[in-house]
């Protein structure tokens, strides 16, 4: 998956809610959303963690 912000995985990742939600998905259309969609969850936490331990490191650092 391509480098993106973490903004854009959340939306993309409400999008793909969204759809599932709405029920006008098929099965193939389903089971390719919910790949993509661990992928996001998996850059999204990624993400948070790579931030987490940023803002623990400035911190030790005062």
């Amino acid at each position: 998956m391509k480098e993106i912000k973490y903004e854009e995985a959340v939306r993309q990742l409400e999008a793909i809610v969204e759809k599932m939600e709405s029920g006008k998905l098929d099965i193939d259309t389903l089971a390719d959303q919910l790949k993509e969609a661990k992928e996001l969850v998996k850059l999204c936490k990624q993400k948070l963690k790579r931030t987490d331990n940023e803002i623990q490191k400035l911190l030790e650092k005062q």
